[in-house]
Parts: structure tokens; C-alpha cells; sequence
């Protein structure tokens, strides 16, 4: 079992998440609603929202907080808000693919915010299934502190894992079908891996290098912009840059 592509290197770093605090509460806030909305509202019986829930709690978010937002995907909290999940699609500047999953109450507005994002920055806004062909969906369990390769081997394929990567700071990231998520992470916490994330990601097949520091510039715009708008959840795109060119995006 070889290690995954770097496809990783695509991610900026994550150096300005804690500026982003407020809307990650959003984020995971409405990311609950959505989970205990579409099976039912008992983490034990739903690993989307067991996993939402872990990862409200790693944030600070108030036991208070996710309560309520459990109550409202169940219906059983009173709010005029209806939230459903969506995906768009769209191309940055240089024919970039641009995934974007967004959980709104208001599909007409958040359809309008992306579409000036997009344009107002190189970009426009496509159709479904414009780039989505790009990409495969998969299960992802982060692993830290990872000081024994062979011995997460051995784990991972156990757990129905196809690949893994090690990247810095002795943490890996292994990645199995999405049927065989909730299994993965189970049994690496069983053989007692350190994890700390489950998720769903989209993972680009190809990749377009940039390498032009003004079209690097206008991309990496658009991503901030895109992140920065309360429906958006999560923003996957198939570009490779270069690290200082990447460090632009840091504030």
C-alpha cells in the first residue's frame, strides 16, 4: 500500500484557522444541524454527527451550543431556518477546478454570493458536474503522533484503508472508501492511533500547476473569499503551487 499523491500540498496552511473562530462555529454549528437532520439525532447511532460533535468540542464550542443545534436538525427546536446541504462547482483563474460544499437556508443567496466571489476574482461559477468529474470522494482519518509506520500499515489495511500519507510532524493521513469510513476510525483508536479527525474529503485526480505570481495571487484570493462566506463549509480545488508563492495567502 503505497503513500497517497500529494495532493495535500494543495491545502494552505492552516496557520490562519484561529483567526477564522467565529465562522468555524458557524460552520460546525450548522454542520450538526445537517447531520442529525439526515439520520437520526443520537450520535451513538450516527457517526456523522458523533463526528460533527467531535469536532465542535476540539473547537470550544458550548455543550449549550450543540444541543441546540442537534434539537433544530431534529426538529424538535423551534427555528424558521432550514438548512440543506449543496455543492457548486466553478473554475478559478487558469481553468482551476473549485469544489465548494455549502450548508444554507437560502440556496438563491448563497448561489449569488459565490457567483460574485468567482467573479469578481478571475473566476465563474459553473454548472453541476462542470468540474465535480475531477474529483473522487473519500474517507479520511488523521492520525497523530505516528512513531510507527509499520505498525499503522498493518492497522490501516485492517481497517479497509487504500493509502496512506505521512506528512510533517510524525502525523499521517490514511484514506479508505466512504463505506468504510466509521470502520477505519474505529479500529486505529482500537489499536490505539491517536485520531483526531474523520471526515469526508473530495480528492482531485489531476492537478493544475500554477506557477504565475499574479494568477497565484488572484487564486488564492478567490479560496479566502469563497471561505470566508458563512454558507460555505468547505472549499477543494486541484491546484499545485509552490511554498512562496503559497505564503502569500498569510496574513
Amino acid at each position: 500500500m503505497a503513500g497517497h499523491s500529494k495532493w495535500a500540498n494543495i491545502k494552505r496552511q492552516k496557520a490562519v484557522v484561529d483567526a477564522k473562530k467565529s465562522k468555524t462555529f458557524t460552520q460546525l454549528s450548522r454542520a450538526i444541524i445537517v447531520a442529525a437532520r439526515s439520520g437520526v439525532p443520537d450520535p451513538a447511532g450516527n457517526f456523522q454527527l458523533r463526528t460533527a460533535i467531535d469536532k465542535a468540542k476540539a473547537a470550544g464550542i458550548p455543550n449549550d451550543n450543540i444541543e441546540r443545534a442537534i434539537a433544530k436538525g431534529a426538529g424538535t427546536f423551534s427555528d424558521n431556518a432550514s438548512f440543506e446541504a449543496i455543492r457548486y462547482e466553478g473554475y478559478g483563474p487558469g481553468g482551476v477546478a473549485i469544489l465548494i460544499e455549502a450548508f444554507t437556508d437560502n440556496r438563491n443567496r448563497t448561489a449569488a454570493d459565490l457567483r460574485v466571489a468567482f467573479s469578481k476574482n478571475g473566476g465563474n461559477l459553473g454548472e453541476t458536474g462542470c468540474v465535480s468529474w475531477m474529483f473522487e470522494q473519500k474517507g479520511v482519518c488523521v492520525v497523530q503522533e505516528v512513531v510507527d509506520e509499520d505498525q499503522l500499515l498493518e492497522a490501516s489495511l485492517e481497517g479497509g484503508a487504500e493509502s496512506y500519507e505521512m506528512t510533517e510532524d510524525e502525523m499521517a493521513e490514511v484514506f479508505t472508501e466512504v463505506a468504510y469510513l466509521e470502520n477505519l476510525n474505529q479500529i486505529l483508536k482500537d489499536k490505539g492511533f491517536q485520531v483526531t479527525d474523520a471526515e469526508l474529503r473530495w480528492i482531485p485526480n489531476n492537478s493544475v500547476e500554477v506557477t504565475d505570481p499574479d494568477r497565484a495571487r488572484s487564486l488564492l484570493k478567490l479560496i479566502d473569499t469563497l471561505e470566508g462566506l458563512d454558507d460555505v463549509q468547505n472549499v477543494t480545488s486541484n491546484f499545485e503551487m509552490a511554498e512562496h508563492l503559497m505564503a502569500m495567502s498569510i496574513v
